[in-house]
């Protein structure tokens, strides 16, 4: 009984490992070192850091926006608007300059700018209305040929005067410059050519020569000469046109006056009813011109 007792128990002690299918089995240990199986996953692009999905709306504008894309389109329009604005800030500077000096002008120079405006206003109003009263006559008149010769003779003569091939007389001023130390230019007598021309001026003469649109003016040593004629001080300009147009237009602030005097020089202007301007030059006949009509 008692052996058949240990025959029973015998299967209870034995060891587990000889059991089949038992956990120390090779199939079993190795199954049991394998990790266990990962599934699958679908191609795609790999998941951005923690640290992107933690970007603020901001900083992913900005990380979109730079670096930026710009066309040829874009780069020629950024060229243009900073040519135009550069343009407006040069515009802008000049006007400020010129805005300071009027502020730094004395009452009685800006009425005088003021008054030399409206006299160059007035004087082409009346060339305007001059022109536009010849051209009346010649669509009434009966005779419209006869009335183009004298319009054409008149014109002629106009023309001769500003060609300085006739002598011409009438109201003006006489500016005389002194020039004891030769500090007096070609430019700076150029410029009183200039103002005066822009103020209205008709007929100049300098010391004998005549000036005429295509005249010149060079230094010469310690003189100047006038379309190579020298000239030397002191400088006596016969000016014809309106008086109270010319002499105000060579005493404005920083004109031909004060420049003068900075130079130290000095400048005289004479207002007078009648100014004789009598030196002429010879009609050029042009070297390529010819008139329509020939």
């Amino acid at each position: 009984m008692s052996e058949q007792n240990e025959h029973n128990e015998q299967p209870e002690n034995r060891d587990k490992s000889d059991i089949p299918g038992g956990p120390d089995r090779p199939e079993n240990r190795l199954r049991k070192e394998l990790p266990e199986e990962v599934p699958a996953r679908a191609p795609g692009p790999a998941p951005e850091p923690a640290a992107q999905e933690s970007l603020t709306g901001r900083q992913r504008l900005v990380k979109g926006l730079w670096p930026p894309r710009v066309t040829r389109a874009q780069l020629i329009v950024a060229l243009l608007l900073f040519g135009l604005g550069f343009g407006l800030a040069v515009q802008v500077a000049s006007n400020s300059d010129s805005d300071s000096a009027l502020r730094g002008a004395r009452q009685e120079d800006l009425v005088r700018i003021l008054d030399e405006l409206d006299s160059r206003t007035q004087r082409l109003d009346d060339e305007k209305q001059g022109l536009e009263k010849q051209r009346q006559e010649l669509q009434s008149s009966s005779d419209q040929a006869a009335e183009a010769r004298k319009q054409t003779a008149e014109k002629e003569k106009q023309l001769g005067i500003l060609a300085g091939t006739v002598a011409a007389q009438g109201p003006g001023i006489t500016m005389t410059i002194e020039d004891t130390k030769g500090t007096v230019k070609a430019d700076m007598l150029l410029d009183a050519i200039q103002e005066l021309r822009a103020a209205g001026a008709e007929a100049i003469q300098v010391n004998g020569v005549r000036v005429v649109a295509g005249s010149y003016f060079t230094d010469s040593g310690k003189s100047v000469a006038v379309d190579g004629n020298k000239i030397n001080a002191p400088y006596r300009f016969k000016v014809i046109g309106k008086p109270q147009d010319l002499e105000p237009a060579l005493n404005i602030p920083g004109g031909v006056v004060q420049t003068l005097e900075k130079e130290q020089a000095t400048a005289t202007v004479e207002q007078s009813d009648k100014i004789v301007v009598d030196a002429l030059r010879q009609a050029k006949r042009p070297d390529y011109a010819r008139s329509s009509s020939q």
